[in-house]
C-alpha cells in the first residue's frame, strides 16, 4: 500500500509539474506575443520616425551615400595596405565635420535672420512712433497755420480801421 501510495503521490506530482509546465508555456507564449507586439508597435513607431528624419537629413543621406560607396571601396581594399584604409576613413570624418560645420552655421544664420527680423520689427514700430508724432506735429502746425491766419487777419482789419481813421481826420483837417 505505500507503494501504492507513493506512486499516487509521484503521479499527483508529475501532474502537478505538468500542469505548472503548461501554464509555464502558456504564459511564456502570451508573454512572447505581448513582446512581439510590442516590438511591432517600436517598430511601425521608428518607421514613422524614420520618415520625419529623413526629410531633415538630406546632406546627411547624401554622406550617407558616399559613406556607403566608401565602405564598398573598403571591402575590396580591406587586404591593401592600412594606410589607404586610414585616408578612407579621414574622408569620411572631413565629410561629417564639413555637415556639422555647415550644420553650425545655418545655426549661426537662423539666429542672425531672427536677430535681424527682431531689429526691423524694433525699427518699424520706431518709424510708426516718429510717423504718428509728425502728424501730431502736422496737426499742431496746422492749428498754428488757422490761428496765425485769423490773426493776421485781424490785425490788418484793425490797420485799415486806425488808416481809415488817421485818412479821415487827416482829409478832415486839410
Amino acid at each position: 500500500m505505500r507503494k501504492q501510495a507513493k506512486q499516487i503521490a509521484k503521479k499527483d506530482d508529475v501532474a502537478k509539474l505538468k500542469r505548472e509546465v503548461a501554464k509555464l508555456k502558456r504564459e511564456s507564449n502570451a508573454k512572447i506575443k505581448r513582446l512581439q507586439l510590442q516590438a511591432k508597435r517600436q517598430g511601425e513607431d521608428v518607421k514613422r520616425k524614420g520618415e520625419g528624419i529623413k526629410k531633415l537629413k538630406g546632406e546627411i543621406q547624401e554622406k550617407d551615400r558616399e559613406r556607403a560607396k566608401v565602405q564598398d571601396v573598403f571591402s575590396r581594399l580591406k587586404k591593401e595596405s592600412s594606410s589607404k584604409i586610414k585616408a578612407l576613413e579621414l574622408q569620411i570624418r572631413e565629410g561629417t565635420e564639413e555637415i556639422e560645420t555647415k550644420k553650425k552655421e545655418l545655426e549661426g544664420l537662423r539666429r542672425l535672420l531672427g536677430q535681424r527680423e527682431s531689429e526691423l520689427n524694433r525699427l518699424k514700430e520706431e518709424v510708426k512712433y516718429k510717423n504718428h508724432q509728425l502728424a501730431s506735429k502736422d496737426m499742431e502746425m496746422e492749428s498754428y497755420r488757422k490761428t496765425a491766419e485769423e490773426r493776421i487777419f485781424e490785425l490788418e482789419a484793425k490797420r485799415r480801421e486806425y488808416e481809415a481813421k488817421v485818412g479821415g481826420s487827416s482829409t478832415a483837417s486839410q
